[in-house]
């Protein structure tokens, strides 16, 4: 039986997705995050023996080359995420100057970005996250051609399809097919009734550790693998996280330059300090919870196999 199959004695298994980018995302260009986050991540992580997959982009690992080694030879996964934080996918809701890269560009800028990640870390990645989780069918066709074995970028809050790893379709991203990509669905509550009728975003995993407790997302934790369980499946909860967060953000107007931006107050409350707390939290919850903490690569050799 693959460990990713049938379920049995309540067993699951916990993908921690770090996506290394600049900070707020797509708001600044400046890397403290990655500075002065990562090793917090990174010391949690040590203290209960847990491992991750850290998706860099390859802008993020050309600027923090160190780091990038640092988190290698911690025993965590070098993964890949886009080569600037640009939208490779299909954009799920607006954002100012920020559109969707042409179809027939996402192939060469996962292969520069992967190019750039393996060339810093000396380890060709393999698993792959779409910016903003803003994937698609041209982005999972890129990856199949360019030999990855692992795509964690399906937001399930919004597409509410697939519920644990499947092999995507080449035709539709979002159905099961013939792709050997294995893709990994980021868990939410799929049985709330959503207060979000367009975007279903209060469904969704993040930032909830962060804006309620660790303890609000452990229960949303539970209601995923209670519901994947009772479909006779083994439950994959796959989460992602950003560095900046574990470091205190800006919490008025950024200025960059041309404009100034003011992102939402939930995208950059309590980071810092409460949310390493919360994420220690998280950590030692779902170990008494008797996770198995696994890389996207492992999940997907293991669907593979």
């Amino acid at each position: 039986m693959k460990k990713t199959g049938m379920v049995k004695d309540g067993a699951f298994d916990v993908m921690l997705g770090i996506d290394m980018e600049t900070d707020i995302g797509s708001f600044t260009a400046n890397y403290a995050g990655v500075t002065h986050g990562t090793p917090r991540l990174l010391a949690v992580m040590a203290r209960h023996g847990v491992k991750a997959t850290y998706f860099w982009t390859g802008h993020a690992a050309e600027n923090n080359p160190a780091m990038v080694r640092n988190v290698r030879d911690a025993g965590h996964e070098t993964g890949c995420h886009g080569l600037y934080h640009e939208t490779l996918g299909d954009a799920l809701f607006p954002l100012p100057n920020n559109w969707p890269v042409l179809p027939g560009e996402v192939e060469g800028r996962i292969k520069e970005a992967t190019r750039m990640v393996k060339k810093i870390s000396g380890v060709r990645p393999v698993s792959f996250r779409c910016p903003r989780l803003w994937g698609s069918t041209s982005v999972v066709n890129a990856l199949e051609k360019l030999g990855y074995l692992a795509d964690a970028s399906l937001p399930l809050y919004f597409y509410r399809t697939q519920f644990t790893p499947y092999h995507p379709s080449a035709r539709d991203w979002t159905k099961t097919g013939g792709l050997k990509l294995v893709e990994l669905p980021n868990f939410c509550d799929l049985e709330m009734k959503s207060q979000d009728p367009l975007y279903q975003r209060d469904r969704d995993q993040w930032p909830l550790f962060r804006v309620k407790s660790a303890g609000a997302l452990l229960k949303k934790v539970d209601g995923f693998v209670q519901f994947v369980a009772r479909r006779r499946k083994r439950p994959v909860v796959c989460f992602y996280f950003h560095p900046w967060e574990f470091h205190a953000m800006p919490q008025g107007a950024i200025d960059v330059g041309e404009a100034t931006v003011r992102p939402k107050k939930f995208i950059v409350r309590n980071c810092g300090e409460y949310a390493v707390r919360q994420f220690d939290a998280l950590c030692a919850g779902l170990k008494a919870r008797g996770a198995r903490f696994v890389t996207a690569a492992e999940i997907a050799r293991e669907v593979r196999a």
